[in-house]
């Protein structure tokens, strides 16, 4: 005999209690975090360091694959962005190694890879991260272009206060007379807020799902050696 409430237990999906909930492991993110942590650890270790800073331009493009393998609107927008971003960055970079203006007076060493114009051409590659991951997680916290803009380039004032010191022992570049001059941040900033500004100006999706967490092991990864090294 058939009960009305054996016919509502019958719809009931059953619960396999021996099977746990199975969730995705974020392996992006792992693969960042392995990134950086074994970039630490290597250039803290003075033995191996030299083979560690060879390595410095492949974490560079390595960092800018998993940003741009996120980005989701590949419009004509975001294609002339990232140019600007490019050269506007490696532009200033050539006018600061050769005439001082807007950074002050340095050079360039060996380890960031080939150069042009004596500056390393992943320095652009450089510029065009700080200013992507700055300027999407300020996105869609801020909604005056100008405001975000200058509060990008003081993020990125702050981020350069960070990789400075490391850069130097790194030997990734060289003041004149061992000393940042205060034009340097004053360059950085003016430099980063027009690029910032374009950012926000161009007509693209600015979200991107992994930005966060990379900006995030960046910042770590230069803070963290600023004690070590």
């Amino acid at each position: 005999m058939s009960y009305p409430i054996d016919q509502k237990l019958s719809n009931v999906p059953s619960l396999d209690l021996d099977k746990p909930d199975k969730k995705k492991f974020p392996v992006l993110e792992a693969v960042i975090t392995v990134l950086y942590l074994v970039g630490i650890i290597g250039m803290s270790i003075p033995e191996v360091r030299p083979y560690f800073q060879s390595l410095t331009p492949y974490q560079l493009l390595i960092t800018l694959g998993i940003m741009l393998s996120k980005h989701r609107d590949w419009n004509d927008s975001f294609i002339r962005f990232l140019a600007a971003a490019f050269l506007i960055g490696y532009g200033s970079e050539v006018s600061g190694v050769h005439t001082g203006f807007p950074f002050g007076n340095y050079q360039y060493g060996p380890v960031l890879g080939p150069q042009l114009f004596e500056v390393p051409i992943l320095i652009g590659v450089n510029w065009l991260i700080l200013i992507y991951l700055t300027g999407t997680l300020l996105y869609k916290w801020i909604q005056n272009d100008i405001f975000a803009s200058l509060l990008g380039a003081f993020a990125m004032v702050m981020i350069d206060y960070a990789i400075e010191p490391v850069a130097i022992v790194l030997d990734f570049w060289t003041w004149e007379n061992d000393i940042i001059p205060l034009s340097n941040y004053l360059g950085w900033f003016g430099v980063a807020f027009i690029i910032q500004l374009i950012f926000r100006k161009a007509e693209f999706s600015k979200e991107n799902k992994i930005s966060a967490y990379l900006l995030v092991n960046l910042v770590a990864f230069f803070v963290i050696l600023n004690f070590i090294l």
